[in-house]
């Protein structure tokens, strides 16, 4: 009946409590953890997935009258596609990313929706956009849950990053939180909650403590690092109301997603003529290059994929000392390969994680094309992200008016010893531990969620 969920930039989790300890479902392949991307073999199977699974929810006359238009043309593309009655043509997780990088220009693909929810300047349509995808993503997870665990689920907490978006501010939150609400709600859930991310993973934290601590949650997500200052230990876990216990919050939209991308465009856009010149002696536009590995961008990546961009670009061929180099991101533009591209910027920052160099592997746009990336390369590229995050760090503590006892480090990127660093040197040898950076916010959630419908 209750679960936690993590619908995150990254990855999704949703956990149960089972013997008075959070567990976390098998959502893939026998593991919690979901990759958060979706791929349709067209972008209007999202409506069809999601008007085909609200057949018994109060919510299908709302939803048929505002998408009667987008489901008349269903059964067209349908045939268009040969897709049996049995076919959704919808593609969730790692079989999203293996059906993109199978075929990349073919159909609709997007990682990280979450990251969009906030973006400000949407239009209706495309704020009706991202509650299809977000539904779609919720109504297939929580089916798989469900399968699972043999029974209903009925209520959630989700977690939600502090800012949703750098700028926008409450009404950029406003709009995600009702897109996500919406979307659960849809998706078959009665009762839908949500909790600061760095809080559901101090919460979790705080069953280990021995003693009263203050403790400087920080979260380094996909797409938002989040700080939570929070009263936790013996003394407050037993309590419902913890407002009291939250001395301050900040965060922004700076994630992992920014550190992949920040690290493909400084070395592996060289590779596609990033810093060469024209034969006017100018420098190759950057804007292009921004555009290709902007992909947690809307608005940058449709000018990327644009026809006016690639009428640009096949003529920036004539006017470049280099056109090889030139023709790769081309490649990239007209077989929609920026997600590619990036990933291999994101692997890279895994591995410098624990080795001092790695080959980005670039063979998708040329044959034996690739890139020597070091630890060097690494925190040059994302030194001013990884300041951006200490400062987040800095306002939590200034807004609490007091030193925390520790820090307590959650999240996919919080494990790179770039970022522990850089946190160090500014904030001192205050002591710092590292959770489970994966799942510690689905188990807090958890706890959250069982202690919040059962009281």
């Amino acid at each position: 009946m209750i679960v936690g969920f993590d619908y995150g930039s990254s990855n999704c989790a949703m956990g149960v409590m089972a013997e008075s300890s959070p567990k976390l479902i098998p959502l893939e392949q026998g593991k919690p953890y979901l990759p958060s991307t979706l791929y349709a073999q067209h972008n209007s199977l999202i409506v069809d997935f999601v008007a085909k699974n609200l057949k018994h929810s109060h919510h299908v006359d709302e939803f048929f009258n505002q998408r009667k238009g987008l489901l008349a043309s269903i059964p067209a593309i349908r045939s268009d596609l040969d897709l049996t009655t049995n076919e959704s043509g919808i593609y969730i997780g790692k079989e999203a990313i293996e059906e993109y990088i199978e075929f990349p220009e073919e159909g609709f693909y997007v990682k990280s929706p979450k990251s969009f929810f906030g973006a400000t300047g949407l239009k209706p349509e495309q704020i009706a956009f991202f509650e299809d995808i977000a539904t779609a993503m919720i109504m297939a997870i929580k089916k798989r849950a469900e399968a699972h665990l043999g029974y209903e689920l009925l209520q959630t907490v989700i977690g939600r990053p502090v800012n949703f978006q750098a700028v926008g501010g409450e009404e950029s939150n406003q709009q995600a939180v009702s897109i996500l609400t919406k979307a659960a709600k849809r998706a078959g859930f009665n009762d839908v909650e949500f909790l600061f991310e760095p809080l559901a993973a101090g919460i979790d934290f705080e069953t280990s403590l021995t003693e009263d601590k203050k403790v400087l949650v920080v979260d380094i997500g996909g797409g938002t690092s989040d700080c939570s200052f929070v009263q936790m230990g013996p003394s407050f876990r037993t309590k419902v109301e913890r407002t009291s216990d939250f001395l301050s919050h900040s965060g922004k939209r700076i994630g992992g997603n920014d550190l992949d991308i920040a690290l493909s465009f400084h070395k592996l856009m060289p590779l596609l003529g990033l810093g060469s010149q024209m034969k006017s002696g100018l420098p190759m536009p950057h804007p292009l290059y921004w555009q290709a590995c902007k992909i947690n961008d809307i608005h940058l990546q449709s000018e990327f994929y644009s026809d006016k961009n690639h009428r640009e670009l096949t003529r920036l061929l004539r006017d470049v000392e280099q056109p090889e180099l030139l023709n790769r991101l081309l490649k990239i533009q007209e077989n929609k390969q920026s997600h590619q591209t990036v990933r291999q910027g994101e692997l890279a920052k895994i591995a410098l994680s624990e080795n001092a160099e790695h080959y980005a592997d670039l063979s998708f746009i040329e044959k034996d094309l690739t890139q020597l990336i070091s630890n060097n390369d690494l925190g040059d590229a994302i030194n001013e992200s990884l300041k951006q995050m200490v400062t987040l760090a800095e306002d939590a503590i200034t807004s609490a008016g007091t030193q925390p006892d520790i820090i307590y480090l959650t999240g996919g990127s919080a494990q790179s010893p770039l970022l522990k660093l850089a946190l160090q040197q500014t904030l001192g040898d205050i002591p710092m531990l590292n959770g489970d950076n994966f799942g510690s916010v689905t188990s807090g959630l958890t706890k959250w969620a069982d202690k919040l419908f059962k009281q």
